[in-house]
């Protein structure tokens, strides 16, 4: 008898010792997550989020940036970056609909909406027993650490959050650096919509593109008007004069052509001296980590001689 307890004792103690073998001292087990999103909710999971539907751009190119691309296995229609984004399951978005049947279907530990989603879609996703965090967009591009901060911690990737952020404030710096040795600041409209070209849309004060074009070194022709999106009068536009133009509705098919060709816009300076570009707008209105690209080409344009 005294033998057979021996031999369960060592067993025991067999069975502790193997234990501790596959749980290193020092490696707990994934603590809860509780984060406040940008709805003011408190949002729990057990552990990171392993199969993950994102409602918009940005935090598409974020997942994939910060290395959790295998884990989203829905998206939304307008998520095109990366490539290998297009593989996965497009759940809608356009014209403001989704399919929820489509996103509980894919079984989510985690949705992720942002500022293109309402409260009252985010309310019919909790319906479906789904946990959803409102991820709200920086207000500039000091807050985009904290934006990859939160993802990063949603998902298991702390560290890669942290080193890339870490990666993009060193060329947010490298550009300030740069066009701080310029000589002058050109003055830049930025088009958003033309669709009448005698009251263009144009991104004004508050907005992630009048941020952008300070820091790349230029003067926002948009920075006089009342909202950060509104429209300008040509009149207003013939006054300032900008010295370039950026066409941020090149996506949609507009050309340096068209633009050089409307009534009166000959007169200004940007199309006089063929300073005319066009410019891939979501690289500066998804905000993420291609604005810090955004910002570089920027300060090319403006400043090409300090890019030789």
């Amino acid at each position: 008898m005294k033998s057979f307890i021996l031999k369960i004792s060592s067993l025991i103690l067999l069975g502790i010792m193997l234990s501790s073998c596959a749980s290193p001292a020092g490696e707990a087990a994934p603590s809860e997550i509780s984060l406040v999103d940008g709805l003011e909710r408190t949002v729990s999971m057990e552990q990171p989020a392993l199969r993950i539907v994102s409602l918009s751009p940005s935090t598409t190119e974020i997942l994939y940036a910060i290395g959790a691309g295998d884990q989203v296995v829905g998206r939304d229609s307008f998520s095109n970056y990366p490539a290998e984004a297009l593989e996965v399951q497009d759940v809608g978005g356009s014209m403001g609909s989704y399919s929820y049947e489509m996103i509980a279907s894919l079984q989510p530990d985690l949705v992720i909406a942002s500022e293109i989603n309402t409260p009252e879609q985010v309310k019919s996703l909790e319906d479906l027993n789904l946990t959803v965090y409102y991820l709200s967009n920086p207000k500039n591009l000091n807050e985009i650490d904290d934006l990859l901060e939160v993802v990063g911690t949603l998902t298991g990737h702390e560290k890669e959050a942290s080193e890339l952020a870490a990666s993009l404030n060193k060329r947010i710096d490298a550009v300030l650096a740069t066009v701080a040795k310029a000589a002058s600041k050109p003055l830049v409209f930025y088009e958003l919509d033309a669709t009448d070209p005698a009251k263009p849309w144009t991104p004004g004060p508050g907005s992630y593109m009048d941020e952008l074009i300070q820091a790349a070194g230029g003067r926002n022709v948009g920075s006089v008007l009342q909202s950060a999106w509104a429209e300008i009068s040509i009149e207003e536009l013939m006054v300032q004069n900008p010295d370039i133009i950026l066409l941020g509705d090149s996506n949609y098919g507009v050309t340096v052509e068209q633009v050089a060709a409307r009534t009166g816009w000959e007169n200004l300076n940007a199309v006089k001296n063929g300073s005319i570009y066009a410019f891939n707008d979501d690289l500066v209105s998804r905000p993420g980590p291609r604005m810090v690209e955004g910002l570089e080409e920027l300060a090319k344009i403006f400043h090409p001689e300090l890019y030789q």
